[in-house]
């Protein structure tokens, strides 16, 4: 005979897990955020930054940010490396290029 399922706990086990997802996406972006030294920036002009962005239609501009960004996700672990061993200039210059352009898009 089969055991009847507990449907209450694998619903549990289900909200537990899409929150912990949350919460780590959410982790995730306030680290986004102070890796590219976009939290010098007030959150004002942040917040226009992004809202551009997303109003953009230009699909070009769109595949320009995406490959910079995929350019600083792929440098990111170096510089971060690069910091730890006693590297002073790679971590900063990893920092200060994108805030730079989100000031320009703004």
């Amino acid at each position: 005979m089969r055991k009847p399922r507990d449907y209450d706990s694998e619903l549990q086990a289900l909200n537990d897990k899409a929150k912990q997802l949350k919460d780590r996406k959410l982790r995730q972006f306030g680290e986004l955020v102070i890796a590219t030294g976009a939290d010098a920036l007030p959150a004002e002009q942040l917040a226009g930054a992004l809202l551009s962005a997303i109003d953009t239609k230009d699909a070009a501009a769109k595949e320009g940010w995406r490959k910079r960004g995929a350019a600083f996700f792929q440098a990111a672990p170096r510089s971060a490396r690069g910091a730890t061993t006693d590297d002073p200039g790679a971590a900063p210059g990893a920092g200060s290029t994108p805030p730079a352009a989100s000031e320009d898009r703004a």
